[in-house]
């Protein structure tokens, strides 16, 4: 923290002078033992995001239909351009750093997932919340911009798995 300390104050006044709104976000996310936490990024979408995605799936199947496959919008127009930066260098994530000094996050592990994202794990659920969610995962450093989200679930169960991350694709 010490060392990403000018980052962080960077990020931390940009946002505070040039958009409206708090610096931080806290999203309530599934940790060890299926325990919610509060997972801390910097807010890099409009204020009023939940709002717009409710009108934006509300008026377009095809946004619709890849919100529900997905969990994400590839061309998010809720996201703002500085936003944009932070999410493109992961930077907005680094507040993470103190979930992991609380203990509710590892360095490295399955990403955090949302209470609704549950299901999709269905019966690896029990896999997914023996292990503490980590800032970084096997997910991360292998996936591309086609990857499914079942693609994701099986790749967070061969992490839990293995236990020791390595990854051999063959």
């Amino acid at each position: 923290l010490i060392v990403l300390l000018p980052v962080l104050t960077f990020i931390t006044l940009f946002l505070k002078l040039a958009e409206r709104g708090p610096v931080f976000f806290a999203h309530r996310r599934i940790g060890l033992g299926g325990e919610p936490f509060n997972c801390f990024k910097f807010r890099t979408m409009s204020v009023d995001a939940d709002q717009r995605l409710a009108r934006l799936l509300a008026k377009d199947e095809a946004l619709l239909h890849e919100w529900r496959s997905t969990q994400k919008l590839r061309c998010d127009p809720r996201v703002t351009r500085f936003g944009q930066i932070l999410r493109n260098t992961s930077l907005d994530e680094l507040p993470q750093l103190v979930n992991v000094l609380r203990g509710d996050m590892s360095l490295v592990g399955p990403r955090p997932i949302v209470a609704d994202e549950m299901l999709r794990y269905g019966r690896y659920t029990a896999q997914y919340i023996s292990v503490r969610p980590g800032l970084t995962g096997l997910w991360q450093v292998t996936r591309d911009a086609r990857t499914s989200y079942r693609r994701r679930v099986a790749t967070d169960v061969l992490y839990v798995n293995r236990g020791d991350g390595t990854f051999d694709p063959a």
